[in-house]
């Protein structure tokens, strides 16, 4: 990338561990609840598969590792850190079952000329981990039960904050001319009016209509990569002899004005 690219791109990132050292002053019993959750998770079977949270909000450690010498062409936008993601070992986002699924995508796809290791910056609506992302709910209440919102506070907060700093990265990184810098958001569903995600909507789509049609063009929205339903999705929708590059485009610019309205 060139110098002015990677200068803005170390802005954004010490922005972005700074902000999640925000969200954790936020709601100092967040980690509390978050255990609350993990110690009843269970497997089909009923037994336990409770897990030590370390974590309690994910900065992603993996832009730590980029470079200046780095090609960076999408920016993808997932919900909240799980289980895996949250590890010590890891704190690192999409390295469970949906980003083999998303590697898996990229990887039979080499027309799209994107490496999704080397090549893409992974983002978050939330840093705030939980087992699921449903389970945001569930966090709020349980503190909400205590007479205490400030998880729920939290949440709201950072989506905001994550909104402003996809909106950064996105400026950092795109160039203009031949720059074909993409944004994708996977999985849509929570973004909806009274969803999870709604906060988020809402200061996507004011940020993003500031900022104009030229970085609102290249933002896609696109199902979850979970359960292969993004590849299920693409495959159903594609129309013959279409390339998948102009499916995506297509189909990632019909649910962005579904959600966003442009």
């Amino acid at each position: 990338m060139k110098r002015s690219a990677w200068n803005k791109f170390i802005i954004a990132r010490d922005r972005y561990r700074l902000a999640v050292e925000e969200i954790t002053g936020i709601a100092p019993n967040l980690a509390k609840f978050q255990q609350k959750l993990a110690d009843g998770r269970t497997d089909k079977g009923g037994a336990v598969q409770g897990y030590k949270v370390e974590t309690p909000v994910v900065y992603n450690r993996a832009l730590d590792e980029i470079t200046v010498g780095d090609e960076i062409r999408l920016i993808l936008v997932a919900d909240n850190p799980g289980r895996r993601e949250q590890a010590a070992e890891n704190r690192r986002y999409l390295v469970g079952p949906s980003g083999k699924i998303a590697e898996k995508f990229f990887n039979n796809n080499p027309a799209l000329g994107i490496d999704f290791r080397k090549n893409t910056i992974i983002l978050n609506k939330t840093p705030i981990h939980t087992p699921r992302t449903v389970e945001l709910r569930e966090l709020c209440r349980l503190e909400a039960l205590t007479g205490k919102r400030t998880i729920e506070k939290a949440l709201e907060e950072s989506q905001r904050t994550m909104a402003a700093l996809l909106l950064e990265f996105h400026k950092a990184l795109y160039t203009g001319g031949d720059n074909d810098l993409q944004i994708w958001i996977i999985g849509y569903s929570e973004m909806k009016k009274g969803g999870i995600f709604s906060v988020y909507t809402d200061e996507v789509r004011q940020l993003y209509s500031e900022a104009g049609s030229e970085m609102m063009e290249r933002l896609f929205l696109f199902r979850h990569f979970s359960m292969n339903q993004f590849t299920i999705d693409l495959n159903q929708q594609k129309k013959p002899a279409e390339t998948t590059e102009k499916a995506l485009r297509r189909i990632g610019s019909a649910y962005r004005q579904r959600i966003l309205g442009f």
